[in-house]
């Protein structure tokens, strides 16, 4: 059974984390306590994000109640018992459809077994889940933090997190995903706890909670982003 960091683990990490990098005291101390938001793992937890990617939050939670209904159960067997023209039906794209198809033939097939995807490490599991087509680094290490609960994972490419490691550092370079994996190796063993701090510190400033000192605007990029999607603050 997969379980969510305590309140004070994640104090303890935030304490950690403010004492080994002076730029993470600034967020820790303009933002209050946290929870770690679990989510549904296994197939479900993974078919799942793939359905909610680059969508708005309604309608992914109307697409995914669509595929709830049409497959009455979740499972690997009920994704391939349906063609794709059957599940783009229930609002998915086609992209998304035969990615469906890939993950259920990946459990189906054993060459993932969610079951015991916890006894791998965090790069053998992000291994084994990208050999999936269809799931990519960002989309493997987001389950592992939210479906799996693990600490120690940081997704490099998320847009958000650039962004404010780039207002930590009162910098006016968003950093790219090379830089900002190489940013957060001083953040081990908490870089998980890290990324929920400034996706939440992310969210403030975007909403007007907390007030930056005047920055140079990154340019807009393209990469996705975990922040305000499906359970993140």
């Amino acid at each position: 059974m997969v379980l969510a960091p305590s309140p004070a683990d994640i104090a303890a990490a935030r304490a950690a984390l403010a004492v080994a990098d002076p730029a993470l005291a600034r967020p820790h101390a303009q933002m209050p306590p946290f929870e770690w938001r679990l989510r549904p793992g296994g197939f479900e937890g993974l078919f799942r994000m793939i359905v909610e990617q680059q969508v708005s939050v309604a309608a992914a939670a109307s697409i995914w109640a669509r595929v709830v209904v049409g497959l009455g159960e979740v499972t690997p067997q009920a994704v391939l018992a349906l063609d794709i023209e059957t599940l783009r039906g229930f609002g998915l794209s086609g992209q998304k459809a035969r990615y469906g198809h890939e993950i259920a033939r990946a459990q189906t097939e054993g060459l993932i077994d969610f079951d015991h995807l916890e006894r791998l490490s965090d790069e053998e599991a992000i291994a084994r889940l990208t050999a999936i087509k269809g799931v990519g680094k960002w989309t493997a290490e987001t389950f592992l933090m939210f479906c799996e609960g693990r600490l120690d994972v940081f997704p490099g490419g998320d847009v958000a997190l650039q962004e404010a490691i780039r207002w930590a550092d009162q910098s006016d370079v968003r950093p790219n995903e090379k830089a900002a994996y190489a940013r957060a190796e001083i953040w081990r063993p908490h870089r998980g706890v890290a990324a929920h701090l400034l996706w939440g510190w992310y969210g403030a400033v975007k909403r007007g909670e907390v007030v930056l000192e005047t920055l140079t605007p990154a340019p807009q990029a393209g990469e996705r982003s975990a922040r305000g999607v499906r359970g993140q603050p």
